[in-house]
């Protein structure tokens, strides 16, 4: 939590490669693996999971709806759980269905483009917000106008994950899975009774091997989908806008040719995501370290990232490199669903922006949050 390293984490994970590159972090009271081989591996390791090998993660009764949502939730299972569920999802959440979506994301993006002040403002709540949010909304098939309730619930859940939890973080996120989830039950039963062409209905309609999602399964898999697929990319979206306002990027490198490979090296050079956790199964040597049986571990994906074995000049942004795979997105069973999806949203979301405002410039220095292991701006104060 000390402002110099959410500043700049990389300074300290270039020193963690060095010495490590898998080191005992006393903060977290676990093993972390900085470097990206052994990140990558672990990554898509059977012998290493989501889930505590000793059963469920225990909270107290106070955080008990939170715990209900924990339970259902994709991100905290494996197999067969796990392999069932994501299954399920991927019947409805098709390449298909993330390709219909350009237009509703080309046309969000027109309106907030078309809105924004002519004064100097925050990037952030103005337009990085509400895209993903708005398209997520949009993809479940609740009503959009519901977004910034949509958005205060996620926001007060997903602050569970952050280094600086503390007793009002947990009361106000099980009060917004209490809230969260209500709306979801009543939601999914009308939709049970008026199917539409949205993910809810299709999810009610999966099916594999005779077997259908619990309400409980579609409530914890919903609030997923919506807590993770806008939360990683608002922040990609303002980590990007920085990056290449400060690197006065050629607006060329955001033409059609280039904007895939822009956004690929703009996920790796400052991803939203510095850090998932796995538990081993079974005793691993990590070269002269061993993770126990029942240990957690850190791989540092912001860190993978940054690597100088897989990246020449890492911490230079160049869009041009060769492409090469990231940890930006995780890997292995736990790879992330809506990686199509966001990355969608970044290459039409980001050349409309700055055609939008081609003299678009940042107003002042722009500061991350205290909100690790999330890397995210606070604000991004920019004037056209």
């Amino acid at each position: 939590m000390d402002d110099a390293f959410v500043q700049d984490p990389y300074a300290a994970y270039t020193r963690a490669r060095r010495d490590g590159p898998v080191l005992f972090w006393q903060d977290y009271g676990m093993l972390a693996a900085f470097d990206a081989v052994t990140v990558q591996a672990l990554l898509r390791d059977r012998r290493l999971g989501r889930a505590p090998p000793e059963g469920p993660r225990v909270y107290p009764e106070r955080m008990a709806d939170w715990a209900l949502t924990e339970a259902h939730s994709m991100l905290e299972l494996e197999p067969p759980h796990h392999t069932r569920l994501r299954g399920l999802v991927l019947r409805a959440f098709t390449s298909r269905r993330i390709a219909a979506l350009r237009p509703d994301i080309e046309a969000i993006t027109a309106e907030l483009l078309a809105n924004l002040p002519d004064e100097p403002f925050d990037l952030i709540p103005a337009f990085c917000t509400q895209l993903p949010v708005r398209i997520i909304a949009r993809l479940l098939g609740v009503p959009e106008d519901m977004w910034p309730e949509l958005l205060r619930w996620s926001n007060t859940m997903v602050a569970m994950y952050q280094a600086n939890r503390s007793r009002e973080i947990e009361d106000a996120a099980n009060q917004a899975s209490r809230d969260f989830t209500a709306f979801l039950r009543g939601y999914i039963d009308q939709r049970r009774n008026d199917p539409r062409d949205d993910l809810i209905t299709n999810l009610i309609a999966a099916e594999e091997d005779g077997e259908k999602l619990s309400t409980d399964e579609l409530i914890g898999t919903c609030i997923l989908l919506l807590n993770a697929g806008h939360e990683a990319t608002v922040h990609s979206l303002g980590n990007a806008v920085k990056c290449l306002l400060e690197n006065e990027t050629d607006t060329a490198l955001l033409g059609p040719a280039h904007i895939a490979a822009t956004v690929e090296e703009l996920l790796r050079f400052d991803p939203p995501l510095h850090m998932f956790t796995r538990f081993a199964y079974e005793d691993i040597v990590l070269g002269d370290v061993t993770l126990k049986k029942g240990d957690e571990i850190a791989l540092m994906l912001g860190a993978a990232g940054r690597d100088p074995a897989l990246f020449e000049n890492p911490d230079r942004f160049d869009p041009k490199r060769p492409a090469k795979p990231h940890a930006a997105f995780g890997g292995g069973l736990h790879f992330c669903v809506g990686a199509p999806l966001a990355r969608l949203e970044l290459q039409i979301a980001l050349p409309a922006l700055f055609a939008h405002m081609p003299g678009m410039k940042l107003v002042e220095a722009s500061r991350y949050a205290d909100a690790y292991h999330f890397h995210k701006l606070d604000r991004l104060r920019i004037t056209k």
